[in-house]
């Protein structure tokens, strides 16, 4: 079960350089990536990586921009062009795994970071079925 109030500290327990970090690690890794890849516009990657930042933020106790010029998240309806599988949700935790690992923060964090970001990678798919995944 996720603890909303570990989460809602992670803006403050993380810094804005970390979390900025681990976001850049990430879409580092997706332009020769062969399943993400393909999935994101390379004329709006950079535009992706801003989207993400805003919402990790604001959904991390950080300043509420994200929601100020996007609204709510509404992150399946978001996603819904995208076809996300299983395959696509495990390169991605994969991919997002890898840039959390070469961050310098505490292991309670790491935790409850990738707690979340499973879930919500978990809670995205859209094609087939998700097999029950345990944090």
């Amino acid at each position: 079960m996720l603890d909303e109030a570990a989460i809602a500290a992670l803006y403050e327990r993380m810094g804005p350089e970390n979390l900025r970090a681990m976001v850049a690690g990430f879409y580092e890794q997706v332009p020769t990536d062969d399943i993400l890849g393909p999935m994101y516009p390379p004329d709006d990657l950079s535009g992706a990586e801003r989207r993400l930042l805003g919402f990790l933020v604001f959904r991390f106790g950080g300043p509420q921009d994200y929601i100020e010029e996007r609204g709510h998240p509404r992150l399946r309806m978001r996603h819904a062009p995208f076809a996300i599988d299983m395959a696509a949700r495990d390169r991605w935790v994969k991919l997002m795994d890898a840039s959390i690992d070469r961050l310098q923060i505490d292991a309670e964090t790491v935790t409850t970071l990738k707690a979340f970001l499973h879930h919500i990678a978990t809670f995205l798919i859209n094609r087939g079925e998700p097999e029950l995944v345990t944090f």
